[in-house]
Order: structure tokens, then sequence, then C-alpha cells
């Protein structure tokens, strides 16, 4: 069977899981021991040495990085298939996705940072959430103009430019941003939550959610140590937070990607 190495508040790990369910794929998902202290070892890195979720695990293949993952049950089950047919479709699903992971994702991210995490308070706080919303509202602006014309990310089907935007939207729910009520992003968002791949998934990030424990709590006793990196790391530094990451770094709850040994 194939073995996922994942958490279930990742978008990445999430996105995977959908196309896992949308193909038909049992699978079994691993959390790795020790990833939030940094301190994960064994199978999981051995198959990812930057120590990053999610990575799959196929008998003796080993893939990370989600939209890697992603291409290669693509290629190895190309049934149902989760592509579009002509090549500009691909490409336009494909560019959808690059925004999704590298520019709406950290929005996601930082916002937990400073509202689940506590690494900010007072009026910084409140910058940083404020640049989170703001962003959030605009990329979903141009999300519902990637829909004009079209029922689903996709095309004509649900498929893969869905399952790229649906973990980070529901993410985004989570503080509350909804996409505005409007013909397009807000009805798309109640019918792809619908999908069977998606609501399974969708069911346990709210069973997690639910169960978070005091994680600012967490931190300040030394137990978690995020991950700061690329896309992230600017975000924090753009939005006016780059005495947070010097803070972090200080008191060793920041951790940055790890290099090949």
């Amino acid at each position: 069977m194939l073995r996922l190495y994942e958490h279930p508040l990742s978008a990445y790990a999430m996105k995977v899981k959908m196309a896992l369910n949308a193909k038909g794929l049992p699978f079994e998902a691993l959390i790795p021991d020790g990833m939030s202290q940094g301190k994960a070892a064994g199978e999981f890195v051995d198959a990812n040495f930057r120590a990053e979720v999610p990575t799959l695990i196929d008998d003796d293949v080993q893939v990370f990085d989600s939209t890697i993952i992603l291409e290669y049950l693509e290629d190895k089950w190309p049934e149902p298939r989760l592509l579009p047919d002509a090549p500009a479709e691909r490409a336009r699903v494909r560019m959808i996705e690059d925004v999704m992971d590298t520019q709406y994702e950290p929005n996601n991210w930082g916002t937990m940072e400073v509202t689940r995490f506590r690494r900010a308070t007072g009026r910084l706080a409140d910058r940083l959430v404020a640049y989170g919303r703001a962003n959030i509202e605009r990329y979903q602006q141009w999300l519902d103009r990637q829909l004009e014309g079209r029922r689903w990310f996709n095309g004509t089907s649900f498929g893969w430019g869905d399952i790229a935007v649906a973990p980070y939207l529901n993410r985004s729910a989570g503080y509350g941003y909804f996409p505005q009520p409007g013909p397009r992003l807000a009805e798309w968002f109640d019918r792809v939550n619908r999908e069977p791949p998606v609501a399974k998934v969708l069911e346990q990030l709210k069973q997690t959610i639910a169960a978070l424990p005091d994680l600012a709590a967490l931190l300040q006793a030394g137990q978690i140590k995020r991950q700061y990196r690329d896309h992230r790391l600017e975000w924090m530094i753009a939005g006016g937070g780059i005495s947070v990451v010097q803070e972090g770094i200080e008191k060793g709850t920041v951790r940055f990607s790890r290099d090949v040994s």
C-alpha cells in the first residue's frame, strides 16, 4: 500500500490526499514523529532529506513535493485523468497551482503564526493579520476571474485545478476569510467541498483544528520549531515582521530547510 507522510493542517498534503482519493488509490497516512520539533528521522527523512510533508513512498519509489507527487500519480495511474487534455489547459492549471503553492499559501501560514502561535502582539500583530487578509482577498478576486466561462478550475469537470485550489481556500475559511458571494468563486467553493475526494479530507482538517492544543504555549516552551523558508520567510519580512524572524532565531523556535547530507 502507498504510504503518505503528511499532516492534516498542511494544504500541500491535503492536495495529495485529494488526488489519491480522486483516483481511488488506498494509502496509509502517517504523521512524522518529531517534525514539529525539527527532529524528524527514520524512513520519512530517508525518503525526503528536507523533512517536509508530503512525502510519498510507493514500494521502492520515494517522491517528495506535492506537485511532483501529483505528477507521479498521474503518470503511473493515468485513469481517472486529473489534468485537462489540451496542452494550453494543462499549462493554465499548473500556473494556478503554482500561484496557490507559492503566493497564496504564505498568507494562510503567516496568519496562523500570528493568531495561533502568537508570534506577534499589538500593532505588529494587527499589521501582519491585515496584510495577510488583504492579500487573500486579492488572490480570491484573481481566482474568481480564472473561473470566468468555466464551472471548474480544471475546465468542464472536477480535477487537478480544483484540487490545487480547494485546500488553500479552506484553510483561509478557517480564519473566516470566505470567498465573497458572487457568480463564480463562492459557488465553486460550495460545490467543490461537496466532492467526495475533497469532503473526506476536509473532515479530517476540521477534526484536527477542533483538537488543537495551545500552540503558543508549546512554542514558548520550546516544544515547537516552525520552518521558515522561501515564500513564507519572504511573506513575514514583506509584511513587516522581520523582528519575528530574528526573535525566533534567537529563541530557537525557527528552523530553515535542511541541507542534503
